[in-house]
């Protein structure tokens, strides 16, 4: 079986390895001819995952032709670039490969989840029910460490769910699966905002009381969202949600937290962008979410402040006291 990665970023390259490791035939895309060239010649992604040797079975490119005419096609591409790439993709797909997403956001364009984006930008292309969606709390460094984690993939198709979840499946990786799609997409998008809040607090020098409660009303906002658009319950209590938002919440190799954090400082978001070589998809999302969730008539007080944090230069204080002050309610509505 011939497997495409398509995006060698930090989570790209970790899922790639992972891959070649159980000894199938894996080629990593890469837009950068140069990140390419260094891949091939030192065995490492000195850029997005550093310090890491690559295993031998690992092949590399900038043919974005070749890396999906595959059996099975990998997509990590940052959230945004997601329908860019796959339109150019698209008539070079096997109709028939098993496509997994590893991506997490909401379009900013179109307010849409990835699998609409996936299955709008491969229409006649490539056959919908067989595409799968990777969430859960991982940190690329530690699943190329070998470090035992955990994580969940979701699909509408009962065999594409067992086969995906069989594919990624090691001692140190274990995976789970589930038929909630849009769930698992909401929360492994949302909580990358909840990540940011959480870096602000940190920012700010608040306490653990306060990093607690952001996670547990953040979860409610999340799952708001997801119920909205036809998510279960349930799915916010698993891998995808509590699990996902705890680890970007509270990891300090959390990007969301880290751009949170110079929030909460002081800095201004475009110097702290401007010295980050990796997406903090969590940015972007907040606009998306914030406009998604006006559209949906959605309450969701935490991601409506970090809009107007990120976007309306909103002083944090202001922003954590005005989320305290509002009228008082039942815990559960």
């Amino acid at each position: 079986m011939k497997i495409g990665v398509v995006g060698a970023g930090s989570w790209g390259t970790s899922l790639a390895n992972v891959l070649a490791k159980k000894g199938y035939a894996v080629t990593l895309w890469a837009h950068e001819a140069e990140l390419v060239g260094y891949m091939r010649t030192h065995g490492e992604n000195n850029q997005y995952l550093p310090g890491i040797k690559l295993h031998q079975n690992l092949c590399f490119s900038s043919d974005l032709q070749d890396a999906v005419a595959r059996d099975v096609v990998v997509l990590v591409p940052p959230s945004q670039r997601m329908r860019v790439v796959l339109e150019k993709a698209a008539p070079h797909f096997n109709p028939e490969a098993m496509v997994i997403s590893a991506s997490k956001g909401i379009e900013d364009t179109t307010l849409e989840l990835m699998s609409n984006v996936i299955a709008k930008a491969l229409h006649g292309r490539h056959n919908k029910e067989k595409t799968a969606f990777l969430s859960g709390p991982t940190f690329a460094r530690e699943i190329a460490l070998e470090i035992p984690s955990a994580a969940v993939v979701a699909a509408n198709n009962e065999d594409i769910v067992t086969m995906a979840r069989d594919l990624f499946s090691t001692d140190y990786f274990r995976i789970y699966s589930n038929d909630d799609v849009i769930g698992t997409e909401v929360g492994g998008a949302l909580k990358n905002i909840m990540a940011l809040a959480a870096g602000v607090c940190d920012g700010l020098k608040y306490g653990h009381n306060t990093r607690a409660a952001l996670i547990t009303r953040g979860l409610a906002e999340m799952k708001r969202v997801g119920i909205a658009l036809g998510a279960r319950p349930e799915t916010f209590a698993g891998l995808a949600g509590m699990g996902d938002l705890v680890l970007t919440c509270t990891g300090d190799l959390s990007r969301n937290r880290t751009v949170g954090i110079a929030l909460g400082e002081g800095q201004k978001l475009d110097a702290i962008l401007a010295h980050m070589n990796m997406v903090a998809e969590g940015v972007e999302t907040a606009k998306s979410a914030y406009h998604l969730a006006q559209k949906l008539d959605v309450d969701v007080p935490i991601i409506n402040e970090m809009y107007a944090l990120l976007y309306e230069n909103k002083d944090p204080r202001r922003a954590v006291v005005e989320l305290m002050r509002r009228t008082l309610k039942a815990e559960y509505i």
